[in-house]
């Protein structure tokens, strides 16, 4: 027999759903912020992106040709990881440093693991990490119209006025926070922009709307009990990027509503905790990553009702 079908256990579920479809789904709505990206910051945000995501492709083909495993560099998902890691960097950092962190991200984020569906932590969040520990300066070096300084977040952290931020000093500060007027990493700047892309994939229904839900409820309210100016901490920083295209992530987050929740909550208070009690101004890349080796945890013990099983109440 020449042909042999696989198959797993009962009970099978059709879908037209595939892979490709999921991820150029999350794809499509990244475009307004990619959009506002390129406004913001100009070509050079197009560069580095594209370098970013044809090292991705690049880094997965040659893995896959190397351990001898099925060509899958093209079923989207490289390029996501190309595209987030390109939206948690500044505009100005070389792209050597680009090259390196994808090229981690891929390998330590996906490939270690056995490829996409079996890795623990985002890819590219991993790659970023790499990136922050090894060249902290080159990912902490922000620009925004033609002048270098703090961001929004780090001049709250240090006690300085926002005026004196990258923040477009014309109108209401909220407002040029949430239409994505100030400096920042490439897809982290207008929350406009991300929120409408989120609104795609929840119409979609490739991810759960408790989770952006609660992480950025937490961290508004958790920010304003100590202290901080609530509205600014979830307009500004990664807060919103995380929350629709990171902890939403299907591969690392728990696969229960009710353990999606507590993963919300746990970053949702991490973010909150690092931006206000410890030594960074911005929290929400290393809170997902904390919390995506959480996850198995949360699973073990946040289980779903197993299929024609009944709960204690017989029902």
């Amino acid at each position: 027999m020449s042909t042999i079908l696989k198959t797993g256990p009962a009970p099978h579920i059709r879908t037209a759903e595939t892979v490709e479809s999921v991820m150029y789904d999350v794809v499509i709505a990244l475009i307004p912020a990619f959009a506002m990206a390129v406004y913001s910051f100009g070509v050079r945000a197009l560069i580095l992106t594209a370098v970013s995501v044809a090292t991705c492709i690049a880094t997965e083909y040659i893995w896959q040709k190397i351990l001898k495993r099925d060509i899958e560099a093209f079923d989207g998902s490289a390029i996501l990881t190309g595209i987030l890691f390109a939206f948690v960097v500044p505009v100005g950092m070389g792209l050597q440093y680009v090259i390196v962190g994808n090229f981690v991200a891929i390998t330590l984020g996906k490939i270690v693991y056995g490829g996409l569906g079996h890795n623990i932590f985002n890819p590219a969040l991993i790659g970023r990490a790499f990136v922050q520990a090894s060249w902290p300066v080159a990912i902490t070096t922000f620009a925004y119209d033609g002048k270098a300084g703090a961001t929004v977040l780090d001049a709250m952290k240090r006690g300085i006025p926002l005026t004196d931020s990258l923040i477009y000093e014309g109108g209401n500060q909220y407002i040029n926070a949430f239409l994505g007027q100030m400096g920042g990493c490439l897809g982290e700047t207008s929350a406009l922009a991300l929120l409408i892309g989120g609104v795609y994939l929840i119409y979609k229904k490739q991810i759960d709307w408790k989770v952006p839900a609660v992480m950025i409820g937490t961290v508004f309210v958790l920010t304003w009990a100590m202290g901080a100016n609530p509205f600014m901490q979830i307009l500004s920083g990664g807060l919103f990027l995380g929350a629709f295209f990171m902890a939403t992530d299907m591969v690392t987050s728990p696969i229960t509503g009710k353990g999606r929740v507590i993963f919300a909550l746990g970053i949702g208070i991490l973010v909150s905790l690092i931006r206000i009690k410890g030594g960074y101004p911005e929290g929400t890349a290393y809170a997902i990553l904390i919390m995506n080796g959480v996850v198995p945890l949360i699973d073990r013990y946040i289980r779903a009702k197993k299929f024609g099983g009944v709960s204690k109440n017989g029902k």
